[in-house]
């Protein structure tokens, strides 16, 4: 008894120590911490992690567009035969136009209804089957982004989404090789499916492109980005002196007015009172003036009027009586003595013409036409 109670407080003392010391931290560098190894994938989720399966049953239900009828009619089979694999049972209702996907007792994922339900919805969305079943794998996810509520005016909701589309589907497809996800634009939603890292980029550059920022903005921040993540040394320091910072032009388009107002000076008085009718009068002497001799001024400025109005209405209709200033005559120009027309040579010429026959050779083409007879008839002797 006496030698286990003196070994008691040492071994005590032994465990006291052993729980103090903690265990030392490696010497490693937080970026190296933060990143995700290249090439590394989290292991599968297998029946083994789950052997006892599901308590509840979940189900999830989707309503579909009409024109989407014949296509999930087509492929729905390969829809069951996708999530069977799954342990999901699927059913397609035509007469209310839904589709419905619940566990089974079989089912050991607990992640895979939610996946499920995402299948459905993609596929309600107007995206293909082939696309919307790579839902199904653990490292892609999807989104579905409403723009409708987005932009008021109808015809510019209908502008921007075409920018986001681009010209022949250009945009689009330079979004989608950025960002690695497929990206379905239908109606008032955008589906997207591809890693998560890709799902947020597009989310950002939908939803600008839908407040009037061109997504080749975004398209080009995304290029500089995917540079800038090959280099190893800059993964762990800011990109922002890297990135283009574009500024906001509001160019303003409205018409200005043909009358600009110019705004006087600001002057602390008040502006000068202006005359009365009596100060004036005043001024003028008018006021002193009896009542018959006012009357008088207003009638000769009133007949000063009238006469004036009467001359320039006369010198108007004078104005159609005055004749118009004529041209001055151009004296015709004497011809020059090289253009000077021979007239006794054209007359010999008329009366030769006049002489010969329609036809008949000159005295100088018979006599050589004789000459050439006459050697004929010599050279046939």
């Amino acid at each position: 008894m006496a030698s286990s109670s003196l070994n008691g407080p040492a071994a005590a003392d032994g465990r006291s120590e052993f729980r103090n010391k903690k265990p030392k931290p490696e010497n490693r560098d937080e970026s190296e911490l933060l990143t995700v190894p290249d090439g590394w994938k989290e292991p599968a989720f297998s029946k083994e992690d789950n052997p006892r399966g599901l308590l509840e049953e979940s189900s999830f239900a989707t309503l579909f567009p009409k024109y989407r009828e014949a296509y999930l009619k087509e492929c729905w089979p390969l829809v069951q035969k996708a999530l069977n694999e799954h342990h999901i049972n699927a059913t397609l209702d035509l007469i209310e136009g839904s589709m419905t996907v619940c566990t089974t007792k079989k089912t050991f994922d607990p992640y895979i209804i939610i996946r499920a339900r995402d299948l459905i919805k993609l596929l309600a969305r107007s995206v293909s089957f082939e696309q919307a079943v790579r839902i199904l794998q653990d490292d892609v996810a999807c989104d579905i982004i409403k723009i409708g509520s987005l932009v008021r005016n109808k015809e510019r909701f209908v502008k921007r989404r075409q920018r986001l589309i681009g010209p022949k589907g250009s945009t689009l497809k330079a979004l989608e090789l950025l960002t690695n996800c497929y990206i379905m634009v239908q109606g008032n939603t955008v589906s997207v499916i591809g890693p998560f890292s890709g799902l947020k980029e597009v989310r950002k550059v939908v939803l600008d492109t839908m407040k009037n920022i061109h997504p080749i903005y975004n398209i080009k921040t995304l290029m500089i980005k995917r540079e800038l993540a090959k280099d190893s040394e800059l993964r762990s320091q800011s990109w922002e002196r890297f990135l283009p910072q574009f500024k906001h032009k509001n160019v303003n388009k409205r018409k200005e007015p043909k009358k600009k107002t110019v705004k006087k000076e600001y002057t602390p008085f008040p502006p000068p009172q202006p005359e009365s009718q009596i100060d004036k009068e005043l001024a003028s002497g008018e006021y002193f003036l009896k009542a018959s001799q006012k009357k008088r001024q207003k009638m000769e400025a009133i007949k000063a009027k009238q006469a004036e109005a009467l001359s320039k209405r006369q010198e108007e209709r004078n104005k159609a009586f005055i004749p118009p200033k004529e041209k001055p005559v151009v004296k015709p120009k004497e011809a020059s003595t090289e253009n000077k027309i021979d007239v006794a040579a054209i007359k010999e010429k008329v009366k030769k013409a006049k002489n010969k026959k329609l036809g008949a050779l000159s005295a100088e083409e018979v006599k050589l036409k004789m000459e050439a007879d006459e050697k004929k008839k010599k050279k046939k002797k």
